[in-house]
């Protein structure tokens, strides 16, 4: 049983001239943690005869980028083999060929088969999740929350004995640079921004709501 190895870059990588565009998906890349993934595939094997098998991490990258960008398998296929930036995600070298469309559709089947396929997606949308981001149909988004406090932020007693404190607000606890935890009482803004900064959308919530949970209704 093997696998092909991809960890050797040729002279034809060396020579790719850098780009920023070539680098629009490390940030997520680097994010993810690929080892809790990887973990998740052990019990998928090699073939035990013929060519090196594809390694099970380099093709569920792939399929992530086939969700991520509505291809079919065949143009899946197509994309790997002449897009420098997916071939940069999964970690496939200029001077390898690419998985054809059977081989991804085997692939995706051999998860699906194994109940496989909807834990790793759920893994990789739990921990960008966790993280403010958002991924839908090839785009990043970013939401980042703002803390605003509530103008009757504290608990006080009206003319006629009731709490005069914004009950609609909650507290949001920090850590700040110092170590210390300072709290807020009042809401969150969290303003859905594309990688280029532009904003998308706004929502807003209680200061104790999460940052992820509204992440995909912003």
């Amino acid at each position: 049983m093997s696998w092909k190895n991809l960890a050797q870059t040729s002279l034809s990588d060396a020579l790719v001239k850098h780009h920023e565009a070539l680098e629009e998906l490390d940030g997520i890349d680097q994010l993810i943690d690929w080892k809790a993934i990887e973990k998740l595939m052990a019990g998928i094997h090699a073939k035990k005869q013929g060519e090196a098998a594809w390694p099970p991490l380099m093709m569920f990258k792939a399929l992530l980028l086939q969700s991520w960008y509505r291809l079919s398998d065949p143009g899946l296929e197509k994309q790997l083999a002449r897009d420098l930036m997916f071939r940069r995600f999964i970690n496939l070298g200029l001077s390898e060929g690419v998985p054809d469309h059977s081989t991804i559709w085997r692939f995706r089947n051999t998860l699906t088969q194994q109940g496989l396929l909807d834990t790793l997606l759920s893994e990789v949308n739990q921990q960008l999740s966790a993280k403010g981001l958002y991924i839908k149909s090839g785009e990043v988004s970013i939401v980042d929350a703002t803390v605003i406090e509530a103008k009757q932020s504290r608990p006080r007693k009206g003319k006629d004995g009731e709490n005069t404190q914004d009950s609609d607000a909650g507290y949001n606890v920090k850590v700040a640079a110092n170590g210390k935890k300072t709290s807020t009482y009042g809401y969150k803004a969290h303003v859905n921004v594309d990688e280029d900064g532009f904003i998308k959308a706004v929502d807003y919530t209680p200061g104790n709501e999460h940052d992820s949970i509204p992440s995909k209704n912003c």
